[in-house]
């Protein structure tokens, strides 16, 4: 009986050890949205055309059909529940020239 309860506590053990052992599920990064950069909106000026920004900046996330003078762009950067960058830039038209942009791109660490 004390030969049982020896290899018992051992494998009990062995399998507490092991199970500490075990690495963490790998979590994929995951970009969505437009990424956009400080040099993109220093490149915007008031007046640019629609497709002078298209050219910098690329084509927006969202483009509605109720508001076809406003263009947003949506980036975000997460990790499992990390979320790196979370940040929008909207763009507004008149007369298919840009006539202001409201939004902030966050600074790298």
């Amino acid at each position: 009986m004390n030969r049982n309860l020896k290899f018992v506590v051992l494998l009990l053990t062995t399998m507490v050890l092991a199970g500490c052992s075990i690495p963490r599920i790998f979590q994929v990064v995951i970009s969505q949205g437009n990424l956009v950069d400080q040099e993109m909106l220093d490149k915007l000026e008031i007046g640019m055309t629609e497709s002078q920004v298209k050219f910098v900046m690329g084509t927006p996330l969202i483009s509605d059909t109720f508001y076809p003078n406003r263009w947003d762009y949506f980036t975000s950067v997460t990790q499992g529940t990390t979320t790196y960058t979370n940040q929008k830039v909207t763009l507004y038209f008149e007369d298919n020239k840009l006539v202001s942009w409201e939004g902030e791109i966050d600074s790298p660490n």
